[in-house]
């Protein structure tokens, strides 16, 4: 089984993810992740998407971790740093292997932050121990069925064309780069995001995430995305945070007012110049904010 090597990391890629990365072993293999900030802190769980991994919460991680919390951000199985499952996970395989690591490091309560695919695995595993859940960060996702897929993400779910695109021709993961942003990433950055993905076995979740998305009434994944959708009532109590790059093509504003109208008490700060990874354009404006939303200021 595949399992790429922290210490290979470029070393451009070291200093801007200066983290011990740890891992857990599952039956689909290591899943990695980083533990950063003091174990006696509040808790603060970050669950990345497709087709980033943890390196994307970075400036996040050392943000919180400055102001004493303890921040647990994993790469999803076949993701990141993870291992490479030789078998398709689906969004059920997902929440499980996360509230996996969550019962294996202890967590009686946390706060929860989510992107992409992110949310949907977060709000599938926040709304099964809601009494766990604090503050929840919500950037540039979804945790709801939707009728709406842009054409480019739509040709990387045709059937065969798709993984080609996705998976061999790395069609996904280095066109994220330059698409998921409006100000153009610095060479190490972008390295950062690209270095887990170099070779065509190592981008096999990148592909399968891009089909598992439950556009057709018999999909697999489409009842459970339904039920978590249906849960989400349980945590309108929760504080919220919807802090959003409004330039996003894939989850543009049309998932931040689903959002808005599930939880009308949620906070909002949107970064109109900002793109899918809206830390990136938003920088350490919205670092802060998220910073400040978690430690309740």
């Amino acid at each position: 089984m595949l399992t790429p090597d922290p210490a290979a990391l470029p070393a451009e890629v070291k200093a801007l993810y200066p983290f011990d990365v740890q891992s857990w072993a599952t039956p689909d293999g290591p899943m990695r992740f980083v533990d950063h900030g003091p174990r006696e802190g509040q808790a603060v769980l970050l669950l990345h998407g497709n087709p980033s991994w943890s390196f994307l919460w970075r400036n996040l991680i050392l943000a919180l971790a400055a102001k004493g919390y303890r921040v647990i951000a994993p790469d999803h199985l076949g993701m990141g740093l993870s291992a490479r499952p030789d078998r398709f996970l689906r969004l059920e395989d997902r929440i499980q292997a996360v509230q996996g690591l969550v019962d294996h490091l202890g967590l009686k309560t946390f706060h929860l932050g989510v992107h992409d695919w992110g949310g949907a695995i977060g709000f599938g595993l926040a709304t099964r121990m809601p009494e766990r859940i604090g503050r929840i960060l919500v950037t540039n996702t979804g945790a709801f069925l939707s009728e709406r897929i842009p054409k480019r993400i739509a040709l990387c779910r045709a059937p065969l064309i798709g993984r080609l695109i996705a998976q061999h021709l790395d069609g996904f993961a280095w066109p994220a780069t330059w698409m998921a942003v409006e100000k153009p990433l610095s060479k190490a950055v972008k390295a950062g995001f690209l270095a887990p993905y170099g070779t065509m076995a190592r981008r096999r979740a990148v592909a399968d995430f891009v089909a598992d998305i439950p556009m057709e009434g018999a999909h697999p994944t489409r009842p459970v995305l339904a039920a978590v959708e249906a849960a989400l009532p349980t945590l309108r109590g929760k504080p919220m945070l919807l802090l959003w790059g409004l330039q996003d093509f894939c989850f543009d504003q049309s998932f931040l007012a689903g959002f808005a109208q599930r939880f009308p008490a949620a906070q909002q700060r949107l970064f109109p110049e900002a793109g899918h990874y809206v830390f990136e354009d938003s920088g350490e404006v919205g670092i802060q904010a998220a910073v400040d939303f978690l430690l309740g200021v």
